[in-house]
């Protein structure tokens, strides 16, 4: 999950945190529900779009065997550089959403996974996945913050203390939430929904430092703040979302994301 806009480029040690903080406590557990949806299977040939450092990609390879074909596509480098470690046998390729370098009818099916928010065009990022597959496009993104009651009280917190940058940076990713504007993107694509369905999940970290750790270094955000301010952020989250740990101190924060597939 990574996008095509400088304000989000990644870093190599942001890289790393994607894939050991966020792949394990967040990602993880979609990668499987959007192959479901997208009925991938044995032979299948796959695309996965802005595909970070590799969980959706790495599980569609297990699925579709040697006679399918798995691709996936970033335009981080850092993020490939990662994604090439973890899974060798993958086919991984730079590429920008909006103009992927791949022949039309390249593949069955293109799947994005938590990252159509940071495109600049979604309409546009959309209709090149048409392009490109032959059978279905499929998309996995965050429902709208005021639908995540942990995320919200964090997001609130980075703001109340990092200002604008946090309120920009931490605020796109849940800007594909809106159920009629998704389906907007679609037919603008040229593509007819035929599966939308909404999940709830959990994002599951061992205590509260570490869910702001994961969010805060897993993003630009770091760059923008000070220790102090890191620090404050930390200290008033503890409370702010102490309703959401278990007696062991472990954070289960509700994750609710919508799984759209087109043809």
């Amino acid at each position: 999950m990574t996008n095509t806009t400088e304000n989000f480029g990644i870093s190599p040690a942001a890289a790393e945190v994607y894939e050991s903080r966020f792949v394990p406590a967040l990602f993880a557990q979609w990668a499987p529900r959007l192959l479901d949806q997208a009925a991938i299977t044995t032979g299948t040939r796959v695309l996965d779009v802005a595909c970070g450092t590799g969980i959706v990609a790495r599980v569609a390879a297990d699925r579709v065997g040697p006679s399918g074909r798995v691709v996936g596509v970033d335009v981080s480098e850092a993020m490939l550089a990662v994604a090439r470690r973890m899974c060798p046998d993958v086919e991984w390729r730079r590429g920008d959403a909006g103009a992927l370098p791949f022949a039309d009818g390249s593949f069955d099916a293109a799947l994005c996974q938590m990252a159509l928010m940071f495109f600049p065009d979604r309409a546009r990022a959309l209709r090149e996945m048409r392009r490109v597959a032959t059978e279905v496009v499929a998309v996995c993104v965050p429902a709208a913050l005021d639908e995540q009651p942990a995320y919200r009280d964090f997001v609130d917190v980075a703001v109340r203390h990092a200002g604008p940058p946090a309120a920009s940076l931490l605020g796109t990713y849940w800007s594909c939430g809106d159920r009629d504007e998704l389906r907007g993107w679609f037919r603008d694509a040229g593509l007819t929904v035929d599966r939308f369905t909404t999940h709830t999940g959990s994002a599951r970290f061992p205590s509260v430092d570490a869910m702001v750790a994961t969010e805060v270094e897993g993003s630009p955000l770091i760059e923008r703040i000070d220790a102090g301010t890191y620090e404050a952020i930390t200290s008033e989250a503890r409370s702010v979302l102490a309703r959401f740990t278990d007696p062991d101190g472990s954070v289960s924060a509700p994750l609710v994301a919508h799984i759209v597939t087109g043809r």
